[in-house]
């Protein structure tokens, strides 16, 4: 009789502890760090970059959210999709790629104000420079590649294969984001030492493969002697190369692109493609996270801006195991 009501007892105060436990438990949950990854647009380079993300995240132990991978690039395709996974909840830090300079400014802000940490990954807002205060300056961070700097040694790779002389044209993306807008302007001041070379265009194929091949083949047309390419991201260069290579004039045009993916590396141990340009999305994405969760566990002074360095595959290294790390796959 007394085990039986031993036991009743210690059944009655399990069960009364119960909802302690589970409070315990909701607390633990909620004092979890989540962070967002809203990527620019469904391609290898921000893929690769979400592999970095979840693999510091797992480290950590921190919660990931990955956003919608929009189907195409601009602030009228990715806001709705970042303002809708935010609404569901417990976001503390957004990692994100505004996809336009100025258009990302008031909805990011919007959602600083309301004590979520943001910090930009490949692109950034404004001029990017976010340690001088104004509207744009709230981030913690821009963590991506000094996209000027690669703009400048690509020009000086370009103009080396053609021999210092001839005509060049680019074919890039969106004329109002800063990772572009940035190439194009390192390339222009980098072909300016050159004076017997001549820039005879630049087109904007808005982050599409089979418009940029159009503006390419349009370009090769109206100057048949262009002597050189420069693709500026994962589009413009396949699209760019797939128009060098339908007009037959591989080898005689040189292609320097922006952006390893397995295509472009392929090509390139074909001897179609002469240069390309490897940024690292993986480690941007994970020192997003560690730079995020140091800020929100210690407190920590993060710098306005970190710079992971390039690497290029030409065709001496391509087939080097130690470039394999940097393909995008």
């Amino acid at each position: 009789m007394k085990k039986g009501l031993l036991f009743i007892m210690i059944m009655l105060i399990a069960f009364s502890m119960t909802p302690l436990f589970s409070a315990a438990q909701k607390e633990a949950a909620d004092d979890e760090i989540t962070i967002l990854f809203m990527p620019g647009v469904a391609d290898p380079f921000y893929y690769m970059m979400e592999k970095g993300v979840r693999a510091k995240g797992e480290e950590l132990g921190v919660n990931i959210i990955i956003a919608e991978f929009p189907k195409a690039w601009g602030p009228e395709v990715q806001v709705p999709i970042l303002e809708a996974t935010v609404a569901q909840g417990g976001v503390d830090l957004i990692l994100i790629a505004p996809t336009a300079i100025d258009a990302l400014i008031t909805p990011l802000k919007k959602l600083y104000d309301q004590g979520i940490e943001i910090i930009t990954v490949d692109t950034f807002l404004g001029n990017g420079d976010y340690s001088v205060d104004s509207d744009f300056s709230f981030p913690l961070s821009y963590i991506g590649s000094n996209n000027e700097k690669g703009g400048r040694e690509i020009a000086e790779n370009l103009a080396e294969m053609i021999g210092g002389k001839g005509k060049v044209y680019i074919n890039s993306t969106n004329p109002d984001v800063s990772s572009v807008m940035g190439r194009v302007k390192g390339f222009k001041e980098g072909i300016e030492a050159y004076p017997d070379i001549e820039l005879v265009g630049v087109d904007y194929n808005m982050d599409v493969q089979q418009k940029a091949t159009d503006q390419t083949l349009a370009a090769l047309q109206k100057d048949p002697d262009i002597a050189g390419i420069f693709a500026t991201n994962v589009y413009s260069s396949q699209g760019a190369y797939q128009a060098v290579l339908n007009a037959g004039l591989i080898g005689a045009v040189k292609l320097a692109t922006w952006d390893a993916t397995v295509d472009m590396i392929n090509a390139l141990k074909k001897g179609q493609v002469d240069l390309v340009l490897a940024q690292k999305p993986y480690e941007i994405g994970y020192l997003a996270v560690e730079w995020g969760y140091k800020f929100l566990t210690e407190g920590a002074d993060v710098p306005k801006s970190v710079i992971p360095g390039f690497e290029y595959f030409t065709p001496d290294n391509v087939n080097d195991p130690d470039m394999d790390e940097f393909i995008y796959k």
